[in-house]
């Protein structure tokens, strides 16, 4: 952990000691905050995360062992050091079992002071590593939460693996519930500051006046109510990726300040002076058409060229049609097994209305149609009826009525057979026909592929028989 971005939280009723122990820890890098009295340092501990708290056992009202408690229970991630006085083991043991990483007898020694909290911090950025980064790290192996065959969405995958492991600025494109927020993930998740935090800010979703503050931070006083001093998210991004969503519908003004931040990643908090560097990669995306709010002088436009260094444009559903089938199968299996349901499937008749349906809202419209059916709809099979009216009703389903039924009847087993046949060729084609990486872009087992292959019929080409299987 950087020490100049750990922050710590000194509890402790007699001035002096308290004085001291700020101005070693200060000396040693850390943003530190002082209480006098325990309800004032749990008033902090809920107003603001901390790192660290080192907190006196024998404190006027609430005492030591109350915070500890607190932490515990309600703030794992921030670790406690207890101070005593009395230098009792029995005390000592005691905050120990119910959670204190360490204690400190007085008088404190500032050497054991530096050691014990130089030991905490470590162990705290060890434990964050192990809970929360190797979970995410996960999603880098395929992009398990982006689906599809498509030639345009393959395109996008193609471009996120090119850009990834590089601190190129990226600038996301596409429609509402297209899955820009994913493609984010995706970039952080496989580059080589994965380790580091990936810190969203909705621009969209937070007033105006309140985003600069919550970008920058401020410090102490700066405004009316700014009675403690805050990192911002830039800050909190150090060492990673800050994802800016939406970012058309920022001000002028702020997107000033933005543009330095993207020249030379360094910026003041709100009433500072001190200017700030931070290492961090910036990502942006937005819904919005960026060259006409140009034109209209609402959006900076050395800023857009700053932003568009790489463009990823994400299409529509309505342009990735034959994604469909993929992503119905991807998110029933995903609700029937959250809700712990038995797996359901769509009728042909359904799936045939959802992939001719424009779909305005894109992904995010079809995710949450396909949650509603696990939960609402009656036994294991979706039919039409089980569709909400908007879709039954669209022209989309008129244009799919008896009379455009072929008259001699269609072999649905056939059919299904076919497009199954065609998903795997272009598995195998856009993989080179290593068939453990065709297997993972199928969400199947290799074991599996090989099966449907053969049962298929579906051969090497002469030039790849010879060819030896590529490790996965």
């Amino acid at each position: 952990m950087d020490r100049s971005h750990a922050s710590i939280l000194v509890i402790e009723d007699e001035s002096a000691v308290r004085q001291g122990l700020q101005d070693i820890l200060v000396a040693e890098g850390y943003e530190v905050e002082t209480a006098a009295d325990g309800e004032t340092g749990l008033e902090l501990v809920k107003e603001q995360p901390f790192d660290l708290v080192l907190t006196d056992l024998a404190l006027p009202g609430l005492g030591g062992m109350d915070i500890l408690k607190y932490l515990v229970h309600h703030q794992p991630d921030c670790l406690c050091i207890i101070v005593t006085g009395y230098g009792s083991i029995k005390n000592a043991v005691a905050s120990m079992r119910l959670g204190a990483f360490d204690y400190l007898a007085k008088p404190v020694d500032p050497q054991e002071l530096r050691l014990v909290v130089r030991r905490a911090l470590e162990h705290r950025r060890l434990k964050w590593e192990n809970l929360h980064l190797k979970k995410q790290l996960n999603r880098r192996f395929g992009f398990a939460n982006m689906v599809g065959m498509s030639e345009a969405i393959i395109q996008v995958f193609d471009l996120i693996k090119k850009v990834a492991d590089t601190d190129s600025t990226v600038l996301i494109l596409g429609e509402s519930g297209t899955g820009k927020e994913l493609i984010a993930h995706a970039i952080h998740y496989n580059s080589s500051r994965r380790e580091g935090p990936l810190i969203p800010v909705n621009c969209a979703a937070i007033p105006q006046e309140l985003l600069e503050s919550e970008l920058f931070g401020h410090e102490r006083g700066a405004f009316t109510h700014a009675v403690r001093k805050r990192l911002g998210r830039f800050e909190q991004a150090t060492g990673g990726t800050i994802f800016l969503d939406e970012i058309g519908s920022m001000s002028q003004a702020l997107q000033e300040k933005i543009l330095r931040v993207l020249q030379d990643r360094a910026f003041e908090r709100i009433g500072g002076t001190k200017t700030i560097r931070v290492d961090i990669r910036i990502l942006a995306a937005t819904n919005q058409d960026l060259d006409k709010l140009m034109r209209r002088g609402r959006f900076r436009e050395d800023l857009y060229y700053r932003l568009n260094v790489i463009p990823i444009k994400v299409p529509p559903l309505r342009e990735r049609v034959s994604d469909i089938p993929l992503l119905v199968q991807h998110f029933l299996q995903e609700f029937s097994r959250k809700q712990k349901k038995p797996l359901k499937r769509l009728s042909p008749a359904a799936l045939d209305l959802l992939s001719h349906y424009p779909w305005p809202g894109n992904v995010r419209e079809l995710e949450n149609l396909l949650e509603r059916l696990v939960t609402l709809s009656e036994g294991e099979l979706v039919e039409v009826a089980d569709l909400p009216d908007k879709f039954k009703r669209h022209p989309s389903a008129a244009a799919l009525g008896p009379r455009d039924f072929p008259e001699q009847g269609v072999n649905l087993t056939a059919a299904v057979q076919e497009f199954e046949k065609d998903l795997i060729l272009k598995a195998l084609a856009k993989t080179d026909w290593v068939k453990s990486r065709a297997a993972a872009l199928l969400h199947l087992n290799r074991t599996t592929l090989l099966e449907k292959m053969k049962k298929r019929h579906i051969l090497p080409k002469p030039d790849q028989v010879s060819r030896p299987e590529k490790p996965s």
